[in-house]
């Protein structure tokens, strides 16, 4: 199972940042990959779009399906489902990789951008989830990759951001409770999260942020990598860290995913302490 020729991936938000990455290292083993985001024209301050991304999955050797996409309706998502099962014959992999972030405390955060938070991060992954699992029980390796951190009610992780937390920690609890609901289904369902912060173009604009002390994307594509070709039956549950995963795949060279080497890394947020 160490390879993903010929599976299909939906892949949420994956016009950019972590969810291109994940698509192009599948892409690189001859997968299929639905590329589920809301960026079909070029985007003023973001790079990418699912048609940029599609044309990279195919150079690289995948298949691609660009699909203009917004998770927080039904409808679109349900058509998307459809029109990816429709082109490729199924879906053996959901990555829930879609998020909205606003690090604002309470009376910072209006309300509009508290439901987008919660629209995308939480009811989007919820969403996507329950659109692919009727296909996903029909797959061989069946997994659900969720880009959600480790649960902890620490109270440093939310006072800071209190509704960004709700949100990312909501997707961990779909982790949680769908791995153990589908479990007799065989279908795997994780989350993965990077132990750096990772050098996006969304963590770009925000106020403060030294990209020089992240990471590249292709950190926590290559982690995906080694969990989606996993034995769906025997992982799943998990909350994993990036490095985490590669250092158990014999990985040693972090250097090479450095923004620039030698510079201090920042742990990204919800880490938990080694």
């Amino acid at each position: 199972m160490n390879t993903l020729s010929g599976k299909t991936l939906f892949i949420t938000g994956a016009s950019r940042g972590i969810g291109r990455a994940i698509a192009l290292r599948a892409a690189r083993d001859g997968a299929n990959v639905a590329i589920a985001a809301k960026t079909a024209e070029p985007h003023p301050k973001l790079p990418g779009t699912i048609h940029t991304t599609a044309a990279e999955v195919e150079a690289a050797g995948g298949k691609a399906l660009p699909l203009a996409v917004d998770i927080r309706f039904e409808d679109q998502v349900e058509r998307a489902v459809a029109q990816a099962v429709e082109r490729f014959g199924g879906i053996d992999i959901l990555v829930n990789n879609a998020s909205a972030i606003s690090l604002t405390g309470t009376l910072a955060t209006p309300m509009k951008r508290f439901d987008l938070m919660m629209s995308i991060n939480l009811r989007g992954t919820f969403l996507c989830s329950q659109a692919c699992i009727p296909h996903l029980r029909k797959s061989a390796n069946p997994h659900i990759l969720t880009l959600s951190p480790p649960l902890t009610l620490e109270p440093k992780w939310f006072a800071p951001h209190v509704a960004y937390t709700i949100s990312k920690y909501g997707m961990s609890m779909c982790v949680l409770g769908m791995a153990e609901e589908l479990r007799r289904d065989g279908i795997a369902v994780n989350a993965l999260w990077p132990r750096t912060i990772i050098a996006t173009a969304a963590l770009g604009v925000i106020p403060g942020v030294n990209l020089d002390a992240a990471r590249h994307p292709e950190i926590v594509a290559d982690a995906a990598y080694h969990i989606l070709t996993r034995d769906s039956r025997t992982t799943t549950g998990r909350f994993f860290i990036d490095e985490d995963v590669l250092r158990e795949a014999g990985v040693t060279d972090f250097d090479r995913y450095a923004v620039k080497p030698g510079v201090p890394l920042q742990t990204d947020l919800f880490v938990p302490a080694p």
